[in-house]
Protein backbone atom coordinates (compact mmCIF):
# COMPACT_ATOMS: atom_id res chain seq x y z
CA UNK A 1 0.00 0.00 0.00
CA UNK A 2 1.13 3.05 -0.66
CA UNK A 3 0.34 7.28 -1.13
CA UNK A 4 0.92 10.40 -2.74
CA UNK A 5 -0.03 13.78 -3.29
CA UNK A 6 -0.91 15.63 -6.44
CA UNK A 7 -0.70 18.92 -4.53
CA UNK A 8 -2.08 20.21 -1.05
CA UNK A 9 -3.28 23.80 0.15
CA UNK A 10 -5.85 26.45 -0.82
CA UNK A 11 -5.13 26.30 -4.37
CA UNK A 12 -6.31 22.57 -5.10
CA UNK A 13 -6.23 19.44 -3.57
CA UNK A 14 -5.88 15.99 -4.18
CA UNK A 15 -4.35 12.44 -2.97
CA UNK A 16 -3.85 9.01 -4.34
CA UNK A 17 -3.84 6.06 -2.66
CA UNK A 18 -3.13 2.75 -3.87
CA UNK A 19 -3.04 -0.84 -2.91
CA UNK A 20 -2.67 -3.50 -5.52
CA UNK A 21 -4.49 -2.86 -8.21
CA UNK A 22 -6.58 -0.73 -7.01
CA UNK A 23 -6.32 3.22 -6.94
CA UNK A 24 -8.18 5.64 -5.35
CA UNK A 25 -8.07 9.33 -6.13
CA UNK A 26 -8.85 11.63 -2.72
CA UNK A 27 -10.42 14.80 -3.52
CA UNK A 28 -9.66 16.78 -6.96
CA UNK A 29 -9.32 20.42 -6.90
CA UNK A 30 -7.17 20.87 -9.94
CA UNK A 31 -8.61 21.53 -13.57
CA UNK A 32 -8.57 18.12 -15.85
CA UNK A 33 -5.45 19.13 -17.89
CA UNK A 34 -3.89 19.80 -14.70
CA UNK A 35 -4.44 16.30 -12.79
CA UNK A 36 -3.38 14.55 -15.81
CA UNK A 37 -0.29 16.25 -15.47
CA UNK A 38 0.36 15.62 -12.31
CA UNK A 39 -0.94 12.44 -12.69
CA UNK A 40 1.72 11.90 -15.14
CA UNK A 41 4.52 13.15 -12.58
CA UNK A 42 3.64 9.72 -10.61
CA UNK A 43 3.47 7.88 -13.46
CA UNK A 44 -0.23 6.82 -13.57
CA UNK A 45 -2.92 8.04 -16.24
CA UNK A 46 -6.81 8.98 -15.21
CA UNK A 47 -8.05 5.51 -16.81
CA UNK A 48 -5.78 3.27 -14.35
CA UNK A 49 -8.02 5.53 -11.80
CA UNK A 50 -10.38 3.29 -10.02
CA UNK A 51 -12.51 5.59 -8.21
CA UNK A 52 -12.73 8.86 -6.80
CA UNK A 53 -13.91 10.19 -3.14
CA UNK A 54 -14.76 13.53 -2.56
CA UNK A 55 -14.72 15.38 0.83
CA UNK A 56 -16.48 18.03 0.63
CA UNK A 57 -17.88 20.84 -1.86
CA UNK A 58 -15.36 23.59 -1.83
CA UNK A 59 -13.54 23.85 -5.11
CA UNK A 60 -9.87 23.67 -4.02
CA UNK A 61 -11.25 19.70 -3.10
CA UNK A 62 -14.10 18.80 -5.71
CA UNK A 63 -14.24 21.70 -8.77
CA UNK A 64 -12.28 19.15 -11.08
CA UNK A 65 -13.41 16.28 -10.11
CA UNK A 66 -16.69 15.25 -12.04
CA UNK A 67 -15.12 16.57 -15.13
CA UNK A 68 -12.20 13.96 -14.93
CA UNK A 69 -14.71 11.29 -14.04
CA UNK A 70 -17.16 12.34 -16.48
CA UNK A 71 -14.31 12.23 -19.23
CA UNK A 72 -12.73 9.15 -17.72
CA UNK A 73 -15.45 7.18 -16.74
CA UNK A 74 -14.39 7.09 -13.08
CA UNK A 75 -17.27 6.73 -10.64
CA UNK A 76 -17.33 9.22 -7.50
CA UNK A 77 -17.92 8.60 -4.04
CA UNK A 78 -19.16 11.43 -1.37
CA UNK A 79 -21.54 12.03 0.98
CA UNK A 80 -25.72 13.14 0.38
CA UNK A 81 -24.76 16.51 1.37
CA UNK A 82 -21.43 17.19 -0.64
CA UNK A 83 -23.33 15.83 -3.31
CA UNK A 84 -25.92 18.00 -3.50
CA UNK A 85 -23.71 21.26 -3.12
CA UNK A 86 -21.31 19.68 -6.15
CA UNK A 87 -24.43 19.78 -8.46
CA UNK A 88 -22.85 22.97 -10.05
CA UNK A 89 -20.00 20.97 -10.84
CA UNK A 90 -21.80 18.50 -13.02
CA UNK A 91 -21.50 18.22 -16.27
CA UNK A 92 -22.89 17.44 -19.58
CA UNK A 93 -21.69 14.08 -19.47
CA UNK A 94 -23.12 11.47 -17.50
CA UNK A 95 -20.83 10.83 -13.83
CA UNK A 96 -21.49 7.26 -12.13
CA UNK A 97 -22.20 9.01 -8.68
CA UNK A 98 -22.43 6.69 -5.22
CA UNK A 99 -23.48 8.12 -2.02
CA UNK A 100 -21.93 7.28 1.73
CA UNK A 101 -22.69 7.26 5.11
CA UNK A 102 -19.71 8.88 6.97
CA UNK A 103 -20.22 6.68 9.61
CA UNK A 104 -20.59 3.52 7.54
CA UNK A 105 -17.30 1.49 5.92
CA UNK A 106 -17.23 0.06 2.48
CA UNK A 107 -14.68 -1.85 0.06
CA UNK A 108 -13.26 -0.47 -3.19
CA UNK A 109 -11.91 -3.78 -4.70
CA UNK A 110 -7.95 -3.84 -2.72
CA UNK A 111 -9.01 -1.65 -0.21
CA UNK A 112 -11.37 -0.71 2.54
CA UNK A 113 -12.66 2.90 3.28
CA UNK A 114 -13.72 4.36 6.29
CA UNK A 115 -15.27 7.54 6.61
CA UNK A 116 -15.85 9.97 9.09
CA UNK A 117 -17.83 13.11 9.87
CA UNK A 118 -15.56 16.46 10.77
CA UNK A 119 -16.29 19.94 11.80
CA UNK A 120 -16.11 21.79 8.41
CA UNK A 121 -17.91 24.94 7.25
CA UNK A 122 -19.03 22.25 4.53
CA UNK A 123 -22.81 20.77 4.26
CA UNK A 124 -21.88 17.10 5.02
CA UNK A 125 -18.23 16.88 5.17
CA UNK A 126 -16.50 13.92 5.94
CA UNK A 127 -12.14 12.51 6.03
CA UNK A 128 -11.10 8.71 5.58
CA UNK A 129 -8.96 6.46 7.02
CA UNK A 130 -7.85 3.44 4.37
CA UNK A 131 -6.55 -0.08 4.54
CA UNK A 132 -5.57 -2.84 2.96
CA UNK A 133 -6.17 -5.43 6.00
CA UNK A 134 -2.32 -5.18 6.82
CA UNK A 135 -1.34 -1.03 6.92
CA UNK A 136 -3.24 1.72 8.00
CA UNK A 137 -3.43 5.25 6.61
CA UNK A 138 -5.22 8.35 8.01
CA UNK A 139 -6.22 11.43 6.12
CA UNK A 140 -7.25 14.73 8.11
CA UNK A 141 -7.21 17.92 6.27
CA UNK A 142 -9.88 21.12 6.37
CA UNK A 143 -11.27 20.42 10.05
CA UNK A 144 -11.69 23.20 12.80
CA UNK A 145 -11.38 21.31 15.53
CA UNK A 146 -10.36 17.86 17.06
CA UNK A 147 -13.24 15.45 18.16
CA UNK A 148 -13.35 11.98 20.11
CA UNK A 149 -13.97 10.37 17.34
CA UNK A 150 -11.14 11.94 15.47
CA UNK A 151 -8.94 10.89 17.60
CA UNK A 152 -10.31 7.49 17.77
CA UNK A 153 -10.34 7.10 13.51
CA UNK A 154 -6.59 7.95 13.60
CA UNK A 155 -5.08 5.33 16.15
CA UNK A 156 -2.25 3.10 14.85
CA UNK A 157 -1.84 4.49 11.53
CA UNK A 158 1.20 3.09 9.03
CA UNK A 159 0.98 6.26 7.53
CA UNK A 160 -0.79 10.40 8.62
CA UNK A 161 -1.84 12.90 6.34
CA UNK A 162 -2.44 15.47 8.55
CA UNK A 163 -3.94 19.00 8.53
CA UNK A 164 -1.18 22.12 9.45
CA UNK A 165 -2.95 24.82 7.63
CA UNK A 166 -1.20 27.93 9.58
CA UNK A 167 0.70 29.02 12.59
CA UNK A 168 -1.79 31.12 14.91
CA UNK A 169 0.58 33.99 15.37
CA UNK A 170 1.26 34.28 11.59
CA UNK A 171 -2.35 34.20 10.99
CA UNK A 172 -2.97 37.10 13.40
CA UNK A 173 -0.31 39.62 11.65
CA UNK A 174 -0.94 37.88 8.48
CA UNK A 175 -2.65 39.83 5.21
CA UNK A 176 -6.52 37.46 5.51
CA UNK A 177 -9.48 40.01 6.40
CA UNK A 178 -10.74 39.99 10.38
CA UNK A 179 -13.64 37.85 8.94
CA UNK A 180 -11.70 35.59 7.02
CA UNK A 181 -8.86 35.65 9.90
CA UNK A 182 -12.19 34.28 12.31
CA UNK A 183 -12.97 31.41 9.61
CA UNK A 184 -10.06 29.93 9.29
CA UNK A 185 -9.44 29.94 12.94
CA UNK A 186 -12.21 28.58 13.95
CA UNK A 187 -14.09 25.61 15.16
CA UNK A 188 -15.45 24.66 11.78
CA UNK A 189 -11.75 26.21 9.90
CA UNK A 190 -8.66 24.92 9.40
CA UNK A 191 -6.32 23.16 11.97
CA UNK A 192 -3.07 25.61 13.25
CA UNK A 193 0.37 23.81 13.76
CA UNK A 194 -0.57 23.46 17.50
CA UNK A 195 -3.35 21.94 17.25
CA UNK A 196 -2.11 18.84 14.91
CA UNK A 197 0.49 18.18 17.14
CA UNK A 198 -1.86 18.45 20.35
CA UNK A 199 -3.94 15.83 17.89
CA UNK A 200 -0.76 13.83 17.28
CA UNK A 201 -0.07 13.76 20.47
CA UNK A 202 -2.97 11.83 21.70
CA UNK A 203 -2.50 9.08 19.46
CA UNK A 204 -0.13 5.66 19.34
CA UNK A 205 2.46 6.11 16.92
CA UNK A 206 3.98 2.91 17.50
CA UNK A 207 3.63 2.20 13.94
CA UNK A 208 3.72 5.65 12.42
CA UNK A 209 6.20 5.29 8.94
CA UNK A 210 5.11 8.30 7.54
CA UNK A 211 3.66 11.66 8.74
CA UNK A 212 2.76 14.35 6.09
CA UNK A 213 1.85 17.74 6.61
CA UNK A 214 -0.81 19.08 4.41
CA UNK A 215 -2.40 22.14 3.05
CA UNK A 216 -0.18 24.47 4.57
CA UNK A 217 -1.22 27.95 4.06
CA UNK A 218 1.37 29.96 1.50
CA UNK A 219 0.21 33.31 3.89
CA UNK A 220 0.22 32.35 7.10
CA UNK A 221 2.27 29.02 7.46
CA UNK A 222 6.17 27.49 6.61
CA UNK A 223 7.10 23.93 6.29
CA UNK A 224 9.76 24.72 9.03
CA UNK A 225 7.12 26.10 11.46
CA UNK A 226 4.68 22.81 10.81
CA UNK A 227 7.81 20.69 10.64
CA UNK A 228 8.93 22.05 14.10
CA UNK A 229 5.19 21.79 15.93
CA UNK A 230 4.61 17.91 14.82
CA UNK A 231 8.77 16.99 15.14
CA UNK A 232 8.27 17.70 19.14
CA UNK A 233 5.82 15.61 19.75
CA UNK A 234 7.80 12.64 18.34
CA UNK A 235 10.89 13.45 18.83
CA UNK A 236 12.14 12.80 15.94
CA UNK A 237 14.04 14.74 13.34
CA UNK A 238 12.22 17.52 11.98
CA UNK A 239 12.90 16.77 8.34
CA UNK A 240 11.68 13.43 9.05
CA UNK A 241 7.91 15.19 8.97
CA UNK A 242 7.18 15.57 4.91
CA UNK A 243 5.25 18.28 3.28
CA UNK A 244 2.70 18.16 0.69
CA UNK A 245 3.36 21.10 -1.43
CA UNK A 246 1.03 23.18 -3.35
CA UNK A 247 2.76 22.58 -6.56
CA UNK A 248 5.34 19.70 -6.17
CA UNK A 249 2.72 17.59 -4.46
CA UNK A 250 4.13 14.56 -2.35
CA UNK A 251 6.11 11.50 -4.17
CA UNK A 252 5.06 8.24 -3.19
CA UNK A 253 5.21 6.74 -0.26
CA UNK A 254 5.15 3.37 0.83
CA UNK A 255 3.47 1.79 4.15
Amino acid sequence: MRFASLGSGSAGNATLVEAGETRLLLDCGFSVKDTVQRLARLQLAPEQLTGILVTHEHDDHARGAFKLAARYQIPVWLTHGTYRMCERYLPSQAVTVKLIDAHTSFALQDIEVHPYPVPHDAREPAQFVFTDGEHKLGVLTDVGSVTPHIVAMLQACDGLLLECNHDLEMLRTGPYAHSLKKRVGGWLGHLDNQSSAQLLSQLDNRRLKHLVAAHLSEKNNTPALARQALSEVLHCASDWIGIAHQAEGLDWRDL
